[in-house]
C-alpha cells in the first residue's frame, strides 16, 4: 500500500478494507465473511484501534512523546472534544517512517484522517457503539506507556497487570463488537449474556498472542508481557527472557500463560453461542479466530519453547483453510465438538478422508 497525496481528506471505505488485509490476517478473515453493515463497522472500528496499537508498540518513540501522541489521538476521536484528527496527524508526523519505508501498520497511522473521515459517514448509532471502547483502549494504552516509561518498553509485573493490559488491548474490542451486536431487536437477557462474556472473548485472543509472540514482542518492540513474577519463579530475568540459556525455564512460563488463556475458552465459546446474526453479523466471522486460537494453544502446548525463538508458534495454512471451510456451516451446536477436535489434532488431518 503506498502513501497518498494529502489534499482534503475524503472517506474511502475501499482503502480501509485493503488496509485491514495488510495489518491483520485474523481480522481480515473476519471482515471478509461479515456482511454489511457489520463488515464496514468492524473494519473501520478495528483500524481506529490499530492506529493506537501501532503507536503504543513503537520502540523508536520516547515514552513521553508516545503518551502525548496517544492522548492527542484520544481527543481527536472523542466527539465531545474539539481536537481534529489533523492535530494527531501533525503530532505523529515526526515519528512516521519515510513513505518508502512504511510498513502496512505505519501506513494505517499515516492515513488516520482517511479512517476517521470514513468513520464519520457511519450512522450515529454505529458511531456511538464504536467510540467508547476505542477511547477506553487509548486511555489504557497511554496509562501503560506512562507506567513503564523508565523501562523504555512494557514490562508486565504480575497476572493482574497482564489481565489489565489484555483488557485494554482486546477486551475493549470485545465490548466494541458487543455494542454493535446489541443494537436493534435483542432481548435484555441475551444482551446481558453477551456483555458478561465479551471481555473474555477478547482476553482469550490477546493472551494467545502474548503466549506465542514472546520473541517478536521482545526483539522488535522491547515489550515483555510474560509477568516478571512468573519468570522470577523460574529464576529468569525479564531482560533475558529469550536468551538461549533460559529457554527451558522461560518455556514453562509460556506454558503457564497459555494455560491462563485456556481459562477463558468456555466464556468465549458462550459468547459465540449467544451472539445474534443480525446487522450483517455471521457466525463464521468469529468462529474462525476462536478455533484458530484453540489450534494455536494446542501447538503452544506441544512446543512452548518455539515462542522464544524466531521460528515462533503458528498453525499451518492447511489448518487455517480447513477451519475456514467448515466455519461457514458450523452452527452454534457444533462449536464444542469442533473445539474438542482442534484441541487434539490439526484440523486438516482430523477431517481428511481415511485411506
Amino acid at each position: 500500500m503506498s502513501g497518498r497525496a494529502h489534499g482534503p481528506v475524503e472517506p474511502d471505505l475501499e482503502w480501509c478494507y485493503e488496509a485491514v488485509q495488510g495489518v491483520s490476517r485474523t481480522f481480515a478473515l473476519t471482515v471478509d465473511v461479515l456482511e454489511e453493515p457489520m463488515a464496514s463497522h468492524i473494519c473501520v472500528g478495528y483500524l481506529l484501534c490499530r492506529v493506537a496499537d501501532t503507536v503504543e508498540d513503537a520502540g523508536h518513540i520516547p515514552p513521553e512523546a508516545q503518551s502525548d501522541v496517544l492522548r492527542t489521538y484520544r481527543r481527536a476521536i472523542d466527539p465531545d472534544d474539539d481536537t481534529d484528527i489533523a492535530a494527531f496527524r501533525e503530532a505523529v508526523d515526526e515519528w512516521l517512517p519515510a513513505p518508502a519505508e512504511r510498513n502496512d501498520d505505519w501506513e494505517v497511522v499515516a492515513e488516520a484522517p482517511t479512517i476517521v473521515a470514513t468513520f464519520a459517514e457511519f450512522d450515529p448509532e454505529a458511531r456511538d457503539a464504536i467510540v467508547p471502547p476505542v477511547v477506553e483502549m487509548v486511555d489504557g494504552m497511554a496509562m501503560f506507556v506512562d507506567r513503564h516509561a523508565t523501562e523504555g518498553g512494557l514490562r508486565i509485573d504480575d497476572r493482574d497487570e497482564l489481565e489489565q493490559y489484555c483488557y485494554y488491548a482486546a477486551g475493549t474490542v470485545g465490548n466494541l463488537i458487543t455494542n454493535l451486536l446489541t443494537r436493534g431487536d435483542i432481548t435484555e437477557d441475551r444482551a446481558r449474556r453477551l456483555r458478561d462474556t465479551a471481555e473474555e472473548f477478547g482476553l482469550l485472543l490477546q493472551l494467545v498472542n502474548v503466549s506465542k509472540d514472546v520473541y517478536d514482542d521482545y526483539t522488535e518492540e522491547n515489550n515483555v508481557y510474560l509477568p516478571a513474577e512468573w519468570l522470577a519463579d523460574e529464576g529468569v530475568d525479564q531482560e533475558r527472557v529469550v536468551h538461549p540459556e533460559n529457554r527451558e525455564s522461560s518455556a514453562r512460563v509460556v506454558d503457564r500463560t497459555a494455560e491462563y488463556a485456556r481459562s477463558f475458552l468456555d466464556d468465549a465459546q458462550a459468547y459465540l453461542e449467544t451472539m445474534p446474526l443480525s446487522n450483517g453479523n455471521t457466525m463464521e466471522a468469529w468462529t474462525v479466530p476462536y478455533l484458530l486460537a484453540v489450534g494455536t494453544l494446542r501447538e503452544l502446548s506441544s512446543r512452548p519453547e518455539d515462542a522464544l525463538t524466531e521460528a515462533g508458534v503458528k498453525i499451518s495454512r492447511q489448518e487455517v483453510f480447513a477451519v475456514m471451510s467448515v466455519a461457514g456451516d458450523a452452527g452454534r451446536d457444533s462449536l464444542a465438538e469442533l473445539r474438542q477436535t482442534i484441541a487434539r489434532t490439526p484440523f486438516h488431518r482430523a477431517v481428511e478422508p481415511a485411506d
